[in-house]
C-alpha cells in the first residue's frame, strides 16, 4: 500500500511510529483517531500529513512528537518502524537555525536505544564515506551489531559505475551487511505507478543488472522485509534477559518509593506547599547543572544544555561571521572618501601649499573618519549577533523543557513552570537584542 507522504525537501517532519500488524483484514488506525478505522489508504495519507501540519505548521517546520499508526494487512509481517526525518543542514521557511541539530536530537532520540535496529539508508548515487546516516549510527553503535545499510537509487547511478562492493559489505562494513533497494521514482507516483508493478519493476533491474544478478535473491524489498523481521526477532531475544533484569530492577525502586510513601497524606496543605517548593528547587538545581556542565549524569551521546550554548558561541558564531563578504578594495576606497570628505576644503589648500600643509590637514587621520568606519563595519556584524542570540534562546528554552521531564508526572505543574521560565527568557532576549542592536 502507497501512504507515506512522498516529495522534494523535507517531507517527514516528524516521528512516524509504524506498527505492522499481520491480519486478514486491511485498514490503518492512528491513536489520535481512537476508533476510527482507515481504510482507504489514500485518507491514511492525508491524515499523516494533516496531523504533522497541526503540531508543526504548514511551512516545514519539525516537531519531535511522534505520530503513531498501526497498519494491519495480510501482506505485512509483524513489524515496528518508526520513520525518521532526513539530515539537513539549511534551515527553509519556519525552520529554526538550529535545523540540523533539532533534527540530530530527534534521531538520537531513538537511535540510543538498544533494542531498537538502526536502518542507515543511503543513495547509492552519492559517497557513502559521507552518508549521514552511517555517521549517526557509528557514533552509537560503534560495533556495528544493530546497524543494517540499505542502499537506494541503484538505478540512478552514473552509466559504467555500481555499488556492488558496497552491497557485497567490502567497502564500509558492517555486522549485518547492506540490502539494496530500488524504489518509485517521484515521475512514477505522479504517474500512479503501483505498488505490485514497482516491485517487479525492482526484481527485473537486479536480475538483469551485470553487477547485481549473482545476488538478486539477496537484494529488493521483499527481502529487507523479511530480513528486518528475522533480525529484530533475534535482536529481541538477544536484549530480552537485559531488559527482564532492567524491569525488575525498576520494580524494586518503585515498590521502595511506594514503601516510602506508604503514610504520606496527599491532603495536607503544608505537605503540598512543601513538595511544590522541593519540585522548583529541583528544577533549578537541574537547570543549573545543565548550564554548568556540573551535572552527575553526563550524557555520552551529544551535546547538551551549556556544552551547545558553548558551540554556538565557539563554533557557529565565528562560522556566520566568516561567511560574511568582506571586500578589502572597496574598504580602502571608503576610508579615503571618509578622509577626504572629513578634511572638505582644506585638503584642497593641502595640494597648493608646500609649507604649512600639515597645519592644514592634521598629521593624524581624524577621529570622526575613524568612528565612521568602525560604525559601519560594526553594523554588519548585527544580524550574525542577532542570529547567535536566536540560538542560544532556542537552546535554553530545550534546557527547560529538558529540566521539566521530571514533573511529567503534574502536567500542569510542568506547563505553567515552562510558560513563566520561558516567558522570563523571552524577556531577557528582548533586552539582549536591544543592547546588541
Amino acid at each position: 500500500r502507497d501512504f507515506l507522504p512522498r516529495g522534494s525537501g523535507i517531507v517527514t517532519r516528524r516521528p512516524l511510529v509504524l506498527q505492522l500488524v499481520n491480519s486478514s483484514t486491511e485498514y490503518g488506525e492512528f491513536l489520535h483517531c481512537k476508533g476510527k478505522k482507515f481504510t482507504d489508504f489514500e485518507e491514511v495519507r492525508l491524515e499523516i500529513e494533516a496531523e504533522t501540519d497541526r503540531v508543526t505548521g504548514s511551512n516545514k517546520g519539525i516537531s519531535p512528537v511522534p505520530i503513531n499508526l498501526r497498519v494491519y494487512s495480510p501482506h505485512v509481517l509483524n513489524l515496528t518502524l518508526v520513520d525518521l526525518p532526513g539530515m539537513t543542514k539549511v534551515p527553509v521557511g519556519d525552520q529554526p537555525p538550529d535545523i540540523e541539530f533539532q533534527i540530530r536530537d530527534m534521531l538520537m532520540q531513538f537511535v540510543t536505544k538498544e533494542n531498537c535496529l538502526i536502518l542507515a539508508v543511503s543513495p547509492a548515487n552519492s559517497d557513502l564515506a559521507n552518508s549521514d546516516a552511517l555517521k549517526i549510527a557509528k557514533e552509537v553503535d560503534p560495533q556495528g551489531q544493530r546497524t543494517i545499510g540499505v542502499i537506494t537509487k541503484l538505478d540512478l547511478m552514473d552509466e559504467g559505475t555500481d555499488a556492488r562492493d558496497v552491497l557485497e559489505n567490502k567497502l564500509l562494513p558492517l555486522r549485518r551487511g547492506y540490502i539494496g533497494v530500488v524504489n518509485r521514482s517521484q515521475k512514477d507516483i505522479d504517474g500512479k505507478k503501483d505498488i505490485q508493478a514497482a516491485l517487479a519493476a525492482e526484481r527485473k533491474f537486479f536480475l538483469s543488472h551485470p553487477a547485481y544478478r549473482h545476488m538478486a535473491d539477496r537484494m529488493g524489498t521483499p527481502y529487507l522485509q523479511k530480513v528486518l523481521n528475522q533480525q529484530l526477532t533475534n535482536h529481541i531475544r538477544d536484549t530480552l534477559p537485559g531488559l527482564r533484569n532492567k524491569l525488575q530492577s525498576q520494580l524494586l525502586s518503585i515498590e521502595k518509593e511506594v514503601e516510602e510513601y506508604k503514610n504520606f497524606r496527599p491532603d495536607d496543605p503544608a505537605r503540598k506547599t512543601k513538595a511544590l517548593l522541593q519540585m522548583v528547587q529541583q528544577f533549578a538545581v537541574d537547570f543549573e547543572k545543565r548550564i554548568e556542565g556540573s551535572g552527575d549524569q553526563i550524557d555520552t551521546y551529544e551535546l547538551s544544555g551549556g556544552a551547545r550554548i558553548n558551540r554556538i558561541f565557539h563554533e557557529r558564531f565565528p562560522f556566520e561571521l566568516v561567511k560574511m563578504e568582506f571586500d578589502e578594495k572597496e574598504l580602502r576606497r571608503e576610508i579615503s572618501y571618509a578622509i577626504k570628505n572629513i578634511h572638505g576644503i582644506r585638503h584642497v589648500s593641502c595640494t597648493r601649499q608646500t609649507i604649512g600643509c600639515t597645519a592644514l590637514t592634521g598629521l593624524f587621520t581624524p577621529d570622526m573618519a575613524f568612528e565612521t568606519i568602525v560604525k559601519k563595519q560594526v553594523k554588519k556584524i548585527k544580524e550574525p549577533c542577532l542570529k547567535c542570540v536566536d540560538m542560544v534562546i532556542s537552546e535554553l528554552i530545550n534546557t527547560v523543557r529538558q529540566c521539566t521531564k521530571k514533573l511529567s508526572q503534574y502536567p500542569h505543574l510542568r506547563e505553567e513552570m515552562e510558560r513563566i521560565v520561558t516567558t522570563h527568557i523571552r524577556e531577557r532576549e528582548g533586552r539582549t537584542k536591544d543592547q546588541v542592536g
